[in-house]
């Protein structure tokens, strides 16, 4: 295994990553109890780099690729993984998917622990900057610590194993009226749950086609990051997906 990441290396890797259309979304320090699978020679991670998408940048590279034109099945996920697995074999670190399990990774807490992200009432993470529109594609870990630094390159210091990164205000609280709890045509989101078998019932009706060509319309409904909104084709892309899942036919 090659040396972890010093700050070069590590801009070397956000180049890589935005070649992809994707960012690097954050470097934390992980303890023992944070669920960190052992690097390959048993050694236990010393940094975890998050790479994720925020909005639709990365569309046109996946789109072009071959897991995508070829048809495979979750192309998405094959992608993340082929992208992935490259990066850590050119900088000697560990490949961690969301999407590999069961069990499956913690990824939501692990990205609590280096941006400042909280949980809002969809059950997704909420970003300041991108509202409801990034996602965490994989995570890279290392041997050795590395600085935390976001995707400009701006230092944002150390991280210690117990520390996370809160959002300066409660996004979702300060929100007026929280429009995503209200827009959903049937209210499949309480603020406490959400119905599933409603939603997917919906999807599967023609009157469900204006979520699936455009998107969930409670998460389009959030005023967080509006130009970071995923594509039309993206969101689509991600709604199918979902109803290849749930509703009549699909597996559950």
């Amino acid at each position: 295994m090659s040396a972890a990441p010093h700050e070069p290396a590590l801009d070397e890797l956000r180049r890589a990553v935005r070649a992809e259309g994707l960012r690097l979304q954050g470097v934390w320090q992980p303890s023992e109890g944070d669920g960190v699978p052992s690097l390959p020679d048993g050694r236990p991670a010393a940094a975890v780099c998050m790479v994720g998408n925020a909005g639709s940048d990365f569309w046109p590279h996946f789109k072009a690729s071959p897991e995508y034109q070829g048809g495979q099945p979750d192309p998405l996920d094959c992608w993340s993984w082929r992208i992935g697995q490259a990066l850590a074999a050119r900088f000697g670190g560990l490949a961690l998917f969301p999407f590999d399990g069961p069990p499956y990774l913690p990824f939501q807490q692990w990205a609590l622990r280096c941006e400042p992200l909280q949980h809002a009432p969809l059950g997704l993470l909420i970003h300041p900057e991108f509202g409801l529109w990034q996602a965490f594609r994989f995570a890279l870990a290392w041997p050795s610590p590395v600085q935390s630094v976001d995707d400009a390159g701006r230092d944002a210091g150390a991280v210690t194993p117990r520390q996370g990164i809160a959002p300066a205000t409660d996004i979702c609280g300060s929100c007026d009226g929280q429009p995503c709890l209200h827009t959903c045509p049937v209210r499949a989101f309480t603020g406490t749950s959400y119905r599933v078998d409603d939603c997917a019932t919906w999807l599967h009706q023609p009157s469900g086609q204006d979520c699936m060509s455009r998107g969930c319309q409670a998460r389009r409904a959030c005023p967080v990051g509006p130009a970071w909104r995923y594509g039309d084709e993206h969101a689509a892309f991600h709604m199918a997906a979902f109803t290849r899942r749930h509703g009549p036919g699909g597996p559950r």
